[in-house]
């Protein structure tokens, strides 16, 4: 592999014309020019395609059709991706700044997994702060046992060791991609800096209750049942304390 490999940014959209344009903006605003943005629209009824039509970029494709959730979208990605490396940043998410796929690449040779540290932001594209949970400094498949410690917007990933999503689950296959990624992968590097700015998004109480539910299947099926129920015990006193902390400041 060369030292400029071809990256594949793979952005799922739909009926997102308010978002789209400073998505766009940010993958092709990049230093690291050798790379394509593969935007997946699942037929959107807006204007979202016109917005992404205004990039007269040969390095940008579409790719709009009716697709079975986000996903499905996102697989369709990865099959349609040519690049080495591939990365999600979808509609609203951003590049955390413009030399990040550089600086990413450059961290190391040839590995099979890039990952960093991820920023929430605002619909106004205003940084809210850091997700809740850190990357670790030595990152594995069992640093997911506490929860997800890193987001898939913050992974580059070698398009050769990236599975497939499990599309049995609605909201949190991201949390199973990541954790079969990571057993796939032998060269886990931390680029110890921020890599994506995540658009905050707001779950209704019949999601997060559903995505609760999936998450501990998934826990199961990869850690065991005692180390599940010892995980989801942690993560709720890890809440708690975080709540608390956060009142006592305010």
């Amino acid at each position: 592999m060369t030292s400029t490999p071809l990256i594949s940014i793979i952005t799922v959209v739909y009926n997102a014309e308010s978002l789209i344009e400073k998505t766009i903006q940010s993958i092709l605003g990049q230093t690291y020019t050798n790379i394509e943005s593969l935007v997946i629209d699942g037929k959107s009824k807006d204007n979202t395609l016109q917005f992404i039509q205004r990039f007269e970029d040969n390095r940008v494709r579409i790719i709009s059709e009716p697709d079975k959730g986000i996903y499905d979208a996102m697989n369709k990605g990865m099959a349609n991706a040519k690049g080495d490396y591939i990365i999600f940043i979808n509609a609203g998410d951003e590049f955390y700044a413009v030399d990040t796929l550089s600086t990413t690449i450059n961290s190391a040779s040839n590995a099979d997994v890039y990952y960093g540290n991820t920023a929430v932001i605002n619909s106004n594209g205003e940084i809210l702060g850091d997700r809740r949970l850190f990357p670790p400094d030595d990152l594995n498949w069992r640093s997911l046992r506490y929860g997800m410690c890193v987001s898939h917007q913050s992974l580059l990933v070698k398009k050769s060791i990236a599975p497939v999503y499990d599309l049995g689950y609605k909201i949190s296959a991201d949390i199973d991609w990541v954790i079969r990624t990571l057993q796939n992968a032998q060269t886990i590097v931390n680029t110890h800096n921020y890599i994506s700015r995540f658009l905050e998004g707001g779950v209704s109480s019949s999601r997060r209750k559903l995505a609760l539910k999936e998450r501990f299947s998934i826990m199961k099926k990869h850690y065991g049942l005692l180390q599940t129920l010892w995980g989801h015990l942690y993560i709720t006193l890890r809440f708690i304390k975080h709540r608390l902390t956060k009142k006592s400041m305010t």
